[in-house]
């Protein structure tokens, strides 16, 4: 196995034409989202398309579009679908989310994405990341007005923000007439504070959301997940 490679159980990720690597975050998106009942899905930000390979290994009838704005990291998305065991369910555009929702010819009932999460600060002198973790290109009222377009009335949006960011995500989410049906809280370890909000939104849903809580590791061991997270994971996990 290469270094550039991520082996899961059913599919392989090459990874080094893209700027941002396999992270959980990622593997936790793909993992968590509601996919039952789904038949076309959205991965927005594919990168090395491995959120989108997921959702088809979860889903054997779904139909998957993948857009990637940067062009090495398209290309290897689609060289990886190619190779999956899911290739004739997976498409990757090589193009910024706003053109491809001024030519998308259909809505999706499930779109996922890991976006752009720093909204300030000092910006890297790598402008490639920087273009894909910060803010740039594509704000977080640009997203939700994708969502609005796209999103079938009954479809829902699945995301992946730090905690401070993911409450901010879901306010602005009201005015485009969106609303968290559900939200995960993920925690790194007991001890820890909440890291992440795992956050599903949907045009049409009214009343509290429905609420959980996740915890990844047990101790400090990097390999003593808890049983929670363990679940969530192992049908891609190679060792869980």
């Amino acid at each position: 196995m290469k270094a550039s490679e991520f082996k899961f159980k059913q599919f392989i990720i090459r990874q080094d034409a893209c700027t941002m690597k396999i992270n959980t975050d990622g593997i936790l998106l793909g993992a968590w989202s509601s996919v039952e009942g789904k038949k076309k899905a959205l991965d927005i930000g594919t990168g090395s398309g491995v959120i989108a390979i997921m959702l088809a290994q979860r889903s054997p009838h779904l139909l998957i579009d993948a857009v990637e704005i940067e062009e090495s990291a398209a290309r290897q998305a689609q060289i990886n679908m190619m190779r999956s065991p899911f290739a004739s369910r997976l498409i990757t555009y090589n193009m910024s989310i706003q053109e491809f929702t001024n030519i998308a010819k259909h809505q999706y009932d499930c779109i996922v994405t890991n976006p752009p999460y720093f909204t300030g600060g000092t910006i890297p002198s790598n402008l490639q990341k920087a273009g894909v973790r910060h803010t740039i290109s594509l704000s977080h009222d640009e997203l939700l007005s994708v969502f609005s377009k796209l999103l079938t009335t009954d479809g829902a949006a699945n995301i992946i923000l730090p905690f401070t960011e993911g409450l901010s995500f879901i306010e602005k989410a009201a005015s485009h007439h969106l609303s968290p049906s559900q939200i995960t809280k993920v925690y790194p370890k007991v001890d820890k504070p909440v890291e992440r909000l795992l956050i599903r939104l949907q045009p049409n849903y009214s009343g509290p959301p429905i609420e959980h809580e996740l915890i990844i590791h047990n101790s400090n061991d990097p390999k003593d997940y808890t049983p929670a997270f363990a679940t969530l994971v192992r049908d891609f996990y190679l060792f869980m």
